[in-house]
């Protein structure tokens, strides 16, 4: 499934709303105020000349997996992905549910009209700091099908930050990339090992090398690191990088957004030589 068809711009950045708490997560207050910030966010983000959005329940913390989920869980971010979705228009949403809840990302995105998901635990089991996670992706994409959603490209984490990989130690970064493409992932998903953490260069090369699927910087791509990160991504998912301070918890901030459009302005016009 072609990724690049969805944005209007090549090496798009893609903005992350954190949503939530959601209800029966100590924080939540009401839905209408998640509502509100979530589409503030995504004002804020589509005024500074954000490519893409990018909704994930991580004020949900400490999260629990798909299978115990209730669901209001779905409910409320089919809420306020709809209402994210109306506000961008054209600009591309995406969606992901913690913890390995990619089916429900595939129903919310769905029923929201919203344009693509991020999935992880797609292939390898893995210990998470939220429990095991199993591989997903054969449950995932035949769900995608019997649902009617196979217009939704799904981008898959090769290899989840805040994780344990000792499972997997014999298998290289060329290796994971290699399976995600065998379980149909539509784009892979790079990150470094925490929130906020750039991935090694040398990790983007070897992706790169590994497979002919669109790559995404998913974490700590910033203003002052992107001119590095660029030529060997597809795209860039942020989310500290664009708040107050630098921290996922707080609120956005303007001028971050802004300093990061203006890196990737001078980052494309910049010639990128293979």
């Amino acid at each position: 499934m072609d990724v690049a068809h969805l944005f209007s711009t090549p090496k798009p950045l893609i903005a992350m709303i954190h949503t939530g708490p959601s209800p029966g997560v100590p924080g939540f207050v009401c839905v209408e105020s998640l509502v509100e910030r979530a589409v503030c966010e995504a004002e804020i983000y589509l005024r500074a000349g954000m490519d893409g959005l990018l909704l994930e329940n991580m004020h949900d913390f400490p999260c629990i997996h798909e299978r115990e989920m209730g669901p209001e869980v779905a409910a409320l971010m089919t809420r306020v992905a709809h209402e994210v979705k109306r506000h961008a228009r054209e600009i591309p949403v995406g969606l992901q549910v913690l913890f390995q809840a990619n089916k429900t990302a595939l129903a919310v995105a769905l029923a929201a009209g919203c344009d693509f998901i991020r999935a992880e635990g797609w292939t390898y089991a893995h210990v998470s700091d939220k429990g095991i996670a199993e591989a997903s992706a054969g449950a995932v994409v035949r769900y995608r099908k019997q649902i009617g959603a196979d217009h939704l490209p799904i981008l898959a984490d090769i290899k989840k930050k805040h994780a344990a990989h000792a499972w997997t130690a014999d298998l290289t970064l060329s290796d994971l990339a290699q399976s995600l493409a065998l379980h149909r992932a539509d784009g892979v998903v790079v990150t470094g090992t925490h929130t906020g953490e750039a991935p090694l260069l040398d990790d983007l090369r070897a992706v790169r090398a590994a497979t002919d699927l669109p790559i995404f910087v998913g974490s700590g791509a910033t203003a002052d690191n992107l001119a590095d990160l660029y030529p060997l991504a597809d795209g860039f998912i942020v989310g500290s990088a664009l708040k107050e301070g630098g921290y996922w918890q707080a609120p956005v901030c303007e001028s971050r957004v802004r300093a990061l459009a203006a890196a990737a302005g001078r980052a494309r016009a910049v010639p990128v030589f293979d």
